[in-house]
């Protein structure tokens, strides 16, 4: 759950698939809500082709893109393990090295992680 080589960059992008959308959705809108993740955005038709059990598997899933903060991510990923319906749910963390200065303040002041002022409205992304 340590995120030593991440805790430089500015955010991060989590990667979670899901069996179904109303499965998806829900874990999306408890991360949201409890401030663990400041957008999950829900990409639906996803095939997923693993090994499971001595098998090979062929699955519909939803892939969930989680925005979050190093900081919140050890909180993240243990709720959402809470969440998730799968014995061992995909949890991959992607570092954001760079990105828009307005967006990422605002992800760290959505995820109550931020150190720079509040972002005005006209600013929030859409």
């Amino acid at each position: 759950m340590g995120l030593p080589a991440c805790a430089d960059h500015p955010a991060l992008l989590v990667l979670c698939t899901c069996p179904d959308e109303s499965v998806a959705l829900d874990i999306a809108r408890v991360l949201v809500k409890e401030d663990l993740a400041a957008c999950v955005n829900r990409v639906p038709g996803v095939t997923s082709l693993y090994q499971w059990q001595g098998r090979i598997c062929e699955d519909r899933e939803q892939l969930l893109l989680i925005k979050t903060t190093p900081a919140r991510y050890p909180a993240m990923e243990m709720r959402l393990k809470s969440l998730h319906p799968y014995e061992i749910p995909e949890i991959i963390a992607i570092p954001i090295v760079t990105g828009s200065s307005q967006y990422l303040a605002w992800l760290s002041a959505a995820t109550h992680t931020a150190t720079t002022a509040s972002i005005p409205v006209n600013e929030q992304p859409i």
